[in-house]
């Protein structure tokens, strides 16, 4: 609603601008027309005079008042203009001028009041038109203020349940005495205790924010006021202050209620001492703080703020006080997961054989906006596929759409990129299998999806909140299988293996400076905001740390070609069949194995 509102204004503002901007130019292209006709029609003052000599001049008109005169020849049917610079003498000569010719003609015409106030307001169109526009600018913020502040965004019931809710069972039980304050505030009250005023919510894109803060407003039964924090911020310096004050005033008139700031690192981020729309973010960072500071205890506002990037944020925001309470909305876990995918399957036609434990089990690390979205790609290609129900194949292919990419049929591939394609996954499947930290290879394709040539999947166990060492190594290692596959078995290596030793690099460089891993320079963080902060640790600490990232690649990379080398009959077998296939299950995977 609120946004058919906005497009709504945004259209009418369009339409008032250009209506101000067609004006105006044809104002100004009418002014040098009448300019350039003006200039057609004159006739100097010398020239006039000696036109009436010669007879020449038919009729003269003056109005009474002007400075100017009409004169219509003899000869034409137009009238000219003439600009009489000394009135008295010019009246005595066409006098003299009437006495020797009897066919001179003058007349004398009192001002059309309303033809001269015309013309003098035409004269101040332009100015007029530049006035209305800067008052339009002024407009089109209050119109985006009234909007965005004043009911555009604001719902009395948001209809969202913490029913509605999956994934999410111990932050919802922490915020539930939030819905009990805005239900019975004197309760605390009597007991001495003061809710906290703000609650900041943060984690991942996707994971539920807005969701939660939406249910606490409808389980409460409160209004729910919601911006971005992007609104705030504006061209003109002042108007983002103005807008933090307009949205508390307006939250206490309508009390109790929740504020929900969206994105709030927009306007939240660290203070600096810089000009321009740095200092219009601290104008405005500053006006929330005096705002939040300016609740009484017995207002019962509740201003909910979310954000990706805690780090971001002033420190003045987060102490005591102001957003005294601040809680992680994690990614689900596998039992999270499950109860999602049953929340949004419910308007869903499954398959009777669909498993959603085994879904949820297949999909970790996807958020509550990602699963909703793989639902809903299932059923998009159920319907492509004329299928009765969502069947576990379009889920799959949902799940490979949307992790590894669009599949290319019809992208033209020669066989030496094939034959390398499929030495290269080979080459990932077999190495993953003899490392035990790894999952298990789920499927092995060389069917181009996206921008990759081909894709080696793994199986998702479970969901892993620490990792290991180890388990970084034989990442590396599985990362690398498909280059050293190359080496092996092509005697010749592709830019196929760009972003696995990209990503292995990486691996290693955070394993050194940031999960201090380094046998060398050990257990100490190396992760700065400055460049300038490593010479605490000495001139050469740059050099220590290059040394350790490549040795711990070298070392993965030596690993994975022992491996390939150990087992190159399979390399080949695999490689042959998908050559074959294009693509090898996980059964018929493990099969070379047995």
């Amino acid at each position: 609603m609120a946004n058919s509102k906005d497009k709504k204004n945004n259209v009418k503002i369009f339409l008032i601008i250009f209506g101000i901007v067609l004006i105006s130019v044809m104002t100004i292209l009418l002014v040098i027309y009448q300019t350039q006709k003006a200039e057609e029609k004159k006739v100097t003052y010398d020239q006039l005079y000696q036109d009436i000599i010669h007879k020449r001049v038919e009729k003269i008109e003056m109005t009474v008042g002007s400075s100017s005169v009409n004169v219509k020849y003899k000869d034409s049917d137009d009238e000219k203009t003439s600009n009489i610079n000394s009135l008295q003498p010019f009246m005595e000569f066409v006098n003299e001028q009437l006495v020797k010719n009897d066919e001179l003609k003058f007349d004398v015409k009192t001002p059309n009041k309303f033809i001269t106030f015309a013309e003098n307001l035409f004269s101040f169109i332009p100015t007029i038109l530049l006035v209305v526009l800067i008052i339009m600018i002024f407009k089109m913020q209050g119109i985006g203020e009234k909007s965005k502040v004043y009911g555009e965004n604001e719902e009395n019931n948001t209809g969202v349940k913490f029913k509605d809710v999956a994934g999410l069972d111990e932050e919802k039980n922490e915020l539930i005495e939030i819905v009990d304050f805005l239900k019975n505030p004197k309760k605390f009250q009597s007991m001495g205790a003061k809710i906290p005023k703000g609650i900041l919510l943060y984690g991942k894109p996707g994971t539920g924010k807005t969701l939660i803060a939406k249910a606490i407003a409808g389980e409460a039964n409160v209004p729910f006021i919601s911006m971005s924090g992007s609104e705030f911020i504006e061209m003109f310096a002042g108007l983002g202050a103005s807008r933090v004050r307009k949205l508390f005033e307006k939250a206490k008139k309508i009390a109790p209620c929740i504020v929900f700031i969206d994105e709030i690192d927009a306007i939240g981020s660290r203070r600096t001492s810089n000009s321009g729309a740095e200092s219009e973010n601290n104008q405005t960072l500053n006006q929330l703080l005096v705002e939040m500071d300016g609740f009484e205890s017995n207002e019962t506002i509740i201003v909910l703020a979310a954000t990706n990037r805690p780090e971001m944020l002033d420190k003045a925001l987060l102490r005591p006080g102001r957003f005294d309470r601040q809680i992680t909305i994690p990614a689900p876990d596998l039992l999270g997961r499950e109860e999602i995918l049953k929340l949004y399957a419910k308007d869903k036609k499954l398959a009777d054989n669909i498993d959603l434990k085994e879904i949820a089990g297949d999909t970790a690390g996807f958020t509550g906006a990602e699963l909703s979205n793989l639902l809903n790609e299932a059923a998009i290609l159920a319907t492509r596929n004329k299928h009765k129900s969502i069947e576990k194949d379009d889920i799959e292919s949902a799940v490979k759409k949307i992790t590894v990419g669009l599949e290319k049929h019809n992208r033209v591939v020669s066989e030496k990129d094939k034959k390398l394609t499929a030495y290269h996954e080979a080459g990932h499947a077999v190495v993953s299998k003899f490392l035990e930290t790894q999952d298990n290879v789920k499927e092995v394709s060389i069917i181009p999806r996206g921008l990759a040539g081909g894709y080696t999947m793994y199986k998702t166990n479970e969901d892993k909140y620490y990792i290991s060492k180890t388990e970084l190594e034989e990442k590396m290692i599985a990362l690398l299988g498909g280059r050293a596959a190359e080496k092996i078995a092509l005697n010749d290596i592709s830019t196929g293996a760009s972003n696995d030793i990209e990503v292995a690099t990486g691996i290693a460089r955070d394993m050194i400076t940031v999960y201090g891993m380094s046998s060398s320079l050990g257990p100490i963080s190396l992760k700065v905001d400055e460049p300038y902060e490593l010479q605490i640790f000495g001139e050469n600490i740059t050099d220590e740390v290059g040394v350790q990232v490549k040795q711990l690649v070298d070392e993965a990379y030596i690993k994975a070609q022992k491996l390939i080398l150990d087992n190159i009959d399979i390399l080949h077998a695999v490689a042959q069949t998908l050559l074959e296939r294009e693509t090898i299950s996980e059964d018929e995977f493990n099969a070379f194995f047995e």
